[in-house]
C-alpha cells in the first residue's frame, strides 16, 4: 500500500481522487493541500483525509510515498522538487512546467533523490489513441505524408477570471501551453521528433496575457509535414479535438470533442483492429477523458517494479520544448529549430 497526497484541489484534482479510489488496494490518500483554506477543507472532508494549507507541513508528516501535483503549471517544478527532497515520488499534471530550466531542475532533483517523476499525459492511453498507435507501430500507413491536429474549444472569459494565474505567462501560458499541450505531446509520440517549426499566435478575444488562438507548421525529422490549429474561442462550446494522419496506404482521423471518436479509418490492407473501431469510441464526461485511471495503473506498476513509465520527466520535457519553440517562432516571426 502506497500513501499518496495531493496538492492543488482545483478542477483536475477530481480526476486524481477518482483514480486513487479506483486503486484502493494499492493507493491510500492520506492528505490534501491547497493555499485556499475552504478548497483544502472541502476536499479533505469529501475524501475523509487530513487537509493542509501549508505544503511544507503536509510533507513533514513523514508517511507520504507519492505526491500528485495539481497546482498552476508554473508552480509544478517547485512543488515537485520539494516533494522529491522529502523522499516522495512525484506525479505532476501537464505541462510539467513552463520553462526549460525549471523542469530540468525538477528532473535532476528526482534523479538525485532516486525518486520517480511521472508526467500526466493521459490522452496517450485513450482507447482510440492506443488503436492509432498500434496502426503506426504495424507500419499500416506506409510512408506518412502529413499530420494535422485541431483543438477547437471554448474557454469563456469567466474561466480565466476564476483564477488570477490563468492565461498569465508566469504561471500558465496560453492555448498551446495549457489546453493543447496533450495534442502537442501526442504528435511527437505518434510521429517522432520535430526538426523545426513556424507559428502564429494571437490574443483575439480574451483579456489574458497569453494567446487564445494560434497555428503552427511542424516539419518532423522523418520528413512528415504537420500543422496544429488551436483556439479557445469556438462558438458556442467545445467542438473538436482531433488528430488526422495521411499516409501512403492509410488515412485516419481520430476526432470528436477530445480524440474520443474515430471518424475516418481506411487502410489498403485489412487488420483485425479494423473490426473494433466502434468499440474503441467513447463519450467522455469532459475533455479530460478517462485516461487518468490507466495512467495511475502504470504508476503503480512502475513503483512495484513491474513496468516502465509511460511518460517520465524527460518525455514530458519534449512537449514543453516544442511549445516553447512555437512561442519563440510566433514572437520572432522566424523558423525555430529544435532542440532549442
Amino acid at each position: 500500500m502506497l500513501n499518496i497526497a495531493l496538492i492543488g484541489c482545483g478542477r483536475i484534482s477530481k480526476n486524481h481522487f477518482e483514480s486513487i479510489k479506483h486503486f484502493s488496494d494499492d493507493l491510500k490518500l492520506v492528505a490534501v493541500c491547497d493555499i485556499v483554506k475552504e478548497r483544502a477543507k472541502t476536499a479533505g472532508k469529501e475524501q475523509g483525509v487530513d487537509w493542509y494549507t501549508d505544503y511544507t507541513e503536509m510533507l513533514n508528516r513523514g508517511d507520504i510515498d507519492v505526491v500528485s501535483v495539481c497546482t498552476p503549471s508554473g508552480l509544478h517544478p517547485a512543488h515537485g522538487i520539494q516533494a522529491a527532497r522529502a523522499g516522495c515520488h512525484v506525479i505532476t499534471e501537464k505541462p510539467m512546467g513552463i520553462t526549460l530550466p525549471s523542469v530540468d531542475e525538477l528532473i535532476h532533483t528526482c534523479d538525485d533523490e532516486d525518486v520517480h517523476l511521472f508526467v500526466v499525459k493521459q490522452n496517450r492511453l485513450n482507447t482510440t489513441m492506443q488503436l492509432l498507435k498500434r496502426a503506426l507501430d504495424k507500419d499500416r500507413f506506409g510512408q506518412i505524408y502529413m499530420v494535422q491536429s485541431n483543438v477547437f474549444w471554448m474557454r469563456p472569459q469567466e474561466y480565466y477570471d476564476m483564477a488570477k494565474w490563468r492565461g498569465t505567462w508566469e504561471f500558465d501560458g496560453g492555448a498551446f501551453m495549457n489546453q493543447a499541450s496533450h495534442y502537442v505531446d501526442a504528435l511527437q509520440w505518434l510521429i517522432g521528433p520535430v526538426d523545426h517549426v513556424m507559428a502564429e499566435t494571437a490574443t483575439l478575444a480574451r483579456h489574458i496575457e497569453a494567446e487564445d488562438t494560434g497555428s503552427a507548421i511542424l516539419r518532423f525529422r522523418n520528413g512528415v509535414i504537420g500543422n496544429m490549429n488551436v483556439t479557445m474561442l469556438t462558438y458556442p462550446k467545445n467542438f473538436e479535438g482531433s488528430i488526422t494522419i495521411i499516409g501512403e496506404k492509410g488515412t485516419v482521423k481520430v476526432g470528436g470533442v477530445a480524440i474520443n471518436k474515430i471518424e475516418k479509418w481506411e487502410f489498403a490492407e485489412y487488420d483485425d483492429d479494423d473490426a473494433i473501431i466502434e468499440k474503441s469510441n467513447y463519450n467522455p464526461p469532459n475533455v479530460y477523458g478517462f485516461g487518468h485511471i490507466p495512467y495511475y495503473e502504470n504508476v503503480i506498476k512502475v513503483l512495484k517494479g513491474e513496468s516502465e513509465p509511460n511518460t517520465d520527466g524527460r518525455s514530458g520535457r519534449k512537449s514543453l520544448e516544442l511549445i516553447l519553440a512555437i512561442y519563440q517562432s510566433a514572437k520572432t516571426a522566424k523558423r525555430v529549430s529544435l532542440p532549442l
